[in-house]
């Protein structure tokens, strides 16, 4: 009985767990520079620094709308390019696994995890 029961929990830990969420989480810091620096950061609409600056994105499969803004230069925009991670390979066959992995964003990564992004100044009218 003893085996029995090591057996159903191994093997429900195998198939049950999803493991890109549990090793990568589902946010990822992600560096925004500027040039000139000292850009607000804004996610989605919402300010959430000056650059430089490490900014915890949520993955999943399109990444938020990122915009900078300085006064006297032109805003720039862009969303960030998800790529598969490849951590959620380990699900193996726990389709559970996938599904929290998919469900939760965690089967996607940023790449690159850094961009240097030059803000052009404002042109005169």
């Amino acid at each position: 009985m003893k085996k029995v029961f090591t057996l159903v929990a191994i093997s429900a830990t195998l198939l049950l767990s999803s493991c890109a969420t549990i090793f990568t989480g589902t946010k990822q810091n992600v560096q925004i520079n500027s040039n000139p620096p000292a850009a607000d950061i804004e996610v989605d609409g919402v300010k959430v620094g000056v650059t430089p600056m490490a900014v915890p994105l949520k993955k999943g499969f399109s990444g938020p709308m990122v915009s900078l803004k300085l006064d006297g230069y032109e805003t720039k925009t862009f969303q960030p390019t998800p790529a598969f991670n490849p951590v959620a390979v380990l699900n193996l066959l726990g389709l559970i696994g996938w599904a929290v992995d998919a469900a939760t964003g965690a089967m996607m990564k940023y790449d690159p995890k850094v961009y240097e992004l030059k803000l052009e100044p404002k042109k005169a009218n």
